[in-house]
């Protein structure tokens, strides 16, 4: 199962596409997706959703062998993409993908069994209004414990850079179940240990049936990917799932896949997997491994 366990970023600074590039790019892409990327007025805006779009249907082309024409991609009422197919891989008895974005960074997480769910942070200054003014908007979705590790991080940057790592993880595991929201977010308590070994309490209860990762991408970006039990998915996501049960034996397999790093592809690469003819487009740069590291 260890192939369907996939991590992919594109640093989208990098790509710089004239009006005819994004156009050829976009038309990859089925007709049916084109409106939610240019109903964007903003370039970067445009691009991102792009990338979020071409990184799916790669991802599912090359981890599971369907044909590109034959590949149909949904989203359940809350937004959260999944994959429509009679074809059941048994190597991946319930293969699900989750993306994200911010700033520079587009990415996706996939996983065979296991519920998925990725989060992009940057750790961006707020400059109307001082660190504690800012982070202050959000304290109601945090628990007092959660709250005071924030508040007693030290300097206002580091405050700052718990806040969004706190954030981040919260994110994720709002994600992996696809409830779209963040609600209840102040009875989701994350613990950790210098931010390895994530663990989570949901109303006070511990959840073994999860398992967190925090990552930084670079540039001032953090990822953070949340790993499941697919019966804690919200009921429209849960009914996109091809497997909700599992015996303990089976899940702890799923559960217990090692974490992969996050792989940088290109924009040129992902056009070109789903294109073979591509003018236009700049020359393809090899593939980068993000370093894990744990002092995030």
């Amino acid at each position: 199962m260890e192939r369907g366990v996939q991590r992919w970023a594109v640093d989208i600074s990098m790509w710089d596409p004239s009006p005819r590039d994004f156009a050829f790019a976009l038309s990859v892409l089925p007709l049916d997706e084109h409106a939610s990327i240019t109903s964007f007025l903003r370039m970067e805006d445009r691009k991102r959703a792009l990338v979020s779009r071409l990184l799916q249907y790669v991802l599912v082309h090359e981890v599971l062998g369907i044909p590109y024409d034959e590949i149909i991609i949904k989203r359940t009422l809350e937004g959260k993409p999944y994959l429509e197919c009679g074809e059941i891989v048994s190597e991946f008895p319930n293969f699900n993908f989750n993306v994200s974005h911010h700033d520079d960074y587009v990415a996706i997480a996939s996983e065979p069994l296991c519920i998925v769910g990725v989060d992009i942070v940057s750790h961006v200054i707020p400059w109307k209004e001082t660190v504690i003014e800012f982070i202050q908007n959000f304290s109601s979705y945090f628990t007092s414990l959660e709250w005071d590790n924030i508040i007693g991080a030290g300097t206002c940057a580091d405050i700052l850079i718990e806040f969004y790592r706190y954030w981040c993880v919260k994110e994720a595991y709002v994600k992996a179940i696809g409830s779209g929201i963040a609600c209840s977010l102040d009875k989701v308590e994350f613990h950790h240990s210098s931010w390895t070994d994530i663990s989570v309490k949901v109303a006070g209860k511990a959840m073994p049936e999860w398992k967190f990762w925090l990552l930084e991408l670079g540039k001032g970006h953090l990822v953070s990917v949340a790993r499941g039990h697919p019966r804690f998915a919200t009921e429209s996501y849960r009914k996109t799932l091809k497997q909700i049960e599992f015996d303990e034996e089976e899940y702890r397999k799923g559960l217990n896949l090692p974490n992969v790093r996050f792989v940088l592809r290109t924009m040129e690469q992902l056009v070109q997997v789903l294109c073979k003819e591509v003018s236009g487009i700049p020359k393809i740069v090899d593939t980068v491994e993000v370093e894990e590291m744990a002092d995030v």
